[in-house]
C-alpha cells in the first residue's frame, strides 16, 4: 500500500475508529484525530483493550502519532467488531 493510498484513506476515516496494521506486526486501534502527509493521530479506544499498545496512558488530546510509511493495513473498526 502506497504512502499516498494511506493518506487517503486516513483522510477518508478522520474521525472514526479504525484498526492499524504496521509493517513492525504491531496492531493499533483507536479514533483518527490528526493527519499530514506523514503521520496519523490515533487516540486509542478503551473499550477495545488488547490490541495495539498505550491504552493504560489515559490519551487525550490528538493521541499518538503513527509514521504512515510505516502502516501495511487500515481497515474502520465497524467492519470487525460485530
Amino acid at each position: 500500500m502506497s504512502q499516498s493510498n494511506v493518506y487517503d484513506l486516513c483522510c477518508r476515516y478522520h474521525g472514526q475508529t479504525v484498526r492499524i496494521t504496521c509493517s513492525d506486526g504491531r496492531v493499533h486501534v483507536g479514533e483518527i484525530t490528526r493527519i499530514n502527509r506523514h503521520t496519523v493521530w490515533i487516540r486509542p479506544t478503551g473499550s477495545l483493550c488488547g490490541y495495539g499498545y498505550g491504552f493504560y496512558g489515559g490519551y487525550r488530546g490528538l493521541g499518538y502519532g503513527i509514521a504512515l510509511g510505516a502502516i501495511t493495513g487500515i481497515i474502520l473498526a465497524t467492519a470487525f467488531l460485530w
